[in-house]
């Protein structure tokens, strides 16, 4: 690849899946402009431990302010854009729209145009599992594929901010690729956990974290599509540098619930305390992947209904996903890591799948 085609920039590049992606890049030797707020905070050190440093060159950018945008795309031949607000749990109405959605749409609508003025040769969009799935009118019997979309009107009834703004800053962002010619992927990842290398915990990994330190007596049985984070890094750069790669693409791979990851910790992990058991609510049974509540006795019959599950297992390649037990690991209890799921690349199978090296479970994690 010339030097000029290894030219790529990440938005939101100190992040959880931001940070693999940039370790990623430069283990394959790209020039990476990555996109913090702040380049010389601390928060941002161990960007700098990452393999060939001195290829990575971190720019002071904000999401809203499109001549920072610019500054950090201009040059390259590619751009992940990665950066997305996630929202506190407690963000009201009348705080969404400038906390969640504005810098989701109007942050993605930038990294766009600077992309068009810059002529970036292509562009993959981060987008999110929850801006496929949250769609209550999609037929039962049919599968939640890249074309199904999150129903705008649903996600804002229920207050859901964070599905609102990715449906919302995807849609506009294929409206606008398409009005000005711009060479554009989006790729919808799950749930995604894996080892972590900020030093801040990330929104995903909590959930086991809390599982592992909150000692409640029980928990809800909520049933989630995961993905591991290296993976999903992995995908990027294959939608990235397959020319025939276009539009929406799926990036899943195992649909667990809460009682079987319990099960699993409980297994790495015997010393923590567990929830003794998981609380079932039916009137929660729903058609989305992170909120899929479900009796266990009633969970095969209708699993294949919660979105983002189908099409597992042996596909092009002709390989096989691992159970999901065998797959979890690097999972210490300090903050600083949590679990790896196998992933894949799901659009038709025509850029196969992607499958995590099974490495042992480090013995000084435990």
């Amino acid at each position: 690849m010339e030097a000029a085609e290894a030219r790529v920039c990440v938005t939101g590049a100190g992040g959880y899946l931001g940070s693999w992606l940039l370790h990623l890049l430069l283990s394959k030797n790209y020039t990476v402009h990555g996109t913090v707020r702040e380049p010389s905070d601390a928060k941002y050190g161990h960007l700098k431990e990452l393999p060939n440093p001195s290829n990575l060159k971190l720019v002071k950018a904000e999401l809203l302010d499109y001549n920072s945008i610019y500054s950090a795309v201009e040059g390259c031949s590619g751009v992940f854009h990665v950066a997305s607000p996630v929202p506190s749990a407690s963000v009201s109405n009348p705080e969404a729209k400038a906390e969640v959605i504005e810098p989701a749409v109007g942050g993605t609508l930038n990294v766009l145009k600077a992309c068009v003025e810059a002529k970036v040769k292509r562009v993959v969009f981060v987008s999110s599992g929850t801006a496929v799935s949250m769609n209550p009118s999609w037929p039962k019997d049919q599968v939640m594929d890249e074309t199904c979309w999150s129903d705008k009107d649903y996600c804002r009834s229920i207050q859901n901010w964070y599905r609102l703004s990715k449906t919302e800053a995807e849609g506009r962002a294929f409206e606008f690729a398409e009005a000005n010619g711009l060479d554009f992927v989006s790729v919808c990842p799950t749930f995604i956990l894996g080892p972590i290398l900020q030093p801040a915990v990330n929104a995903s990994s909590l959930v086991l974290l809390r599982l592992l330190k909150e000692g409640h007596d029980s928990t809800g049985n909520q049933c989630r599509t995961m993905v591991d984070v290296r993976d999903v890094a992995e995908a990027l750069l294959l939608a990235y540098e397959n020319a025939e790669t276009l539009g929406r693409y799926i990036c899943a791979a195992h649909m667990i619930s809460t009682q079987e990851m319990v099960e699993i910790l409980k297994g790495l992990y015997p010393n923590y305390k567990y929830p003794e058991s998981t609380l079932i609510s039916l009137w929660q049974l729903t058609l989305e992947w992170g909120g899929c509540w479900l009796e266990p006795r009633i969970f095969m019959s209708v699993v294949d209904q919660c979105g983002l599950q189908l099409h597992h297992g042996s596909r092009e390649g002709g390989a096989e996903f691992p159970k999901v037990a065998e797959t979890w690991m690097e999972l210490p209890s300090s903050a600083r890591n949590a679990c790896g799921l196998c992933g894949k690349l799901q659009k038709g199978w025509n850029l196969g799948l992607i499958l995590r090296r099974h490495n042992a479970i480090s013995t000084a994690a435990r």
